[in-house]
């Protein structure tokens, strides 16, 4: 079953083999079959601690069946494949999707199917997209990078060793080095830091905070050495990254 997410606040998304923060208004689309999930900030719920989000889903026969029978969405689609990684859609693609999934609101059955057959084409044809994950395809290594990704979650503001993780997922030091490198193709200390400027560069878009403060609430303990890894990753200091989106 492919599904089609348009996500309402912020927090981290887990979409396979991958562990990033999102943002308000992301759409994207996870393949049949790939271990997800969503945590979302506690200021993203309503008053009554509540999350909506538009979604839908759908299975690779209703495609097939759609090119059978009609003509139009054959030709649109011929040569597609859902896709077998999960992909977040450009700002382009997300307004058609999200304006596409809110019609689907107000729809009964057969306009939900009419507006499902409009939207496959942009899901399928669009190069207005990158990257957000891959299958894992070993169960045993889909539950352990779980626990890797939901440990990083719980304790990256602060140091995470190689033997804490190593001993949390019952592992020696070693095995799991070879483990998380084959998986992930970086290395632990590699993804942690990864994952603490993306956590960093959320909180550049989303918040007011100053770039120290920041800095220490990611899991940084040294503000020069903060900003050279940031430099060095993406190609500007964290203050130039903040004033380029606003």
């Amino acid at each position: 079953m492919g599904t089609v997410f348009r996500n309402p606040g912020n927090g981290v998304r887990m979409t396979g083999d991958t562990l990033m923060p999102f943002a308000e208004g992301d759409v994207v689309l996870i393949p049949p079959s790939m271990p997800h999930y969503w945590e979302y900030k506690p200021e993203s719920a309503n008053d009554d601690g509540e999350i909506t989000y538009l979604m839908v889903a759908f299975s690779p026969e209703l495609i097939d069946k759609c090119m059978d029978a009609f003509p139009e969405v054959r030709n649109r689609l011929y040569g597609q494949i859902l896709p077998s990684e999960a992909l977040k859609y450009g700002s382009g693609s997300s307004v058609e999707i999200k304006r596409s999934l809110m019609r689907m609101n107000d729809l009964d059955d057969i306009g939900q199917l009419g507006e499902m057959i409009r939207l496959l084409p942009i899901i399928f044809t669009t190069t207005d997209h990158t990257l957000i994950g891959k299958h894992v395809k070993i169960e045993r290594d889909i539950r352990r990078m779980q626990k890797v990704a939901e440990y990083v979650m719980a304790h990256y503001v602060h140091n995470i060793t190689l033997d804490d993780i190593s001993t949390h997922i019952g592992m020696n030091r070693s095995a799991f080095c070879t483990f998380f490198k084959r998986n992930k193709g970086m290395t632990f200390s590699q993804f942690v830091t990864q994952y603490r400027l993306e956590t960093a560069c959320g909180l550049l878009k989303t918040s007011q905070k100053q770039v120290s403060e920041i800095c220490f609430s990611v899991g940084f303990n040294d503000l020069p050495h903060f900003i050279r890894v940031f430099k060095s990753t993406y190609g500007v200091s964290p203050t130039k990254f903040r004033r380029h989106i606003t």
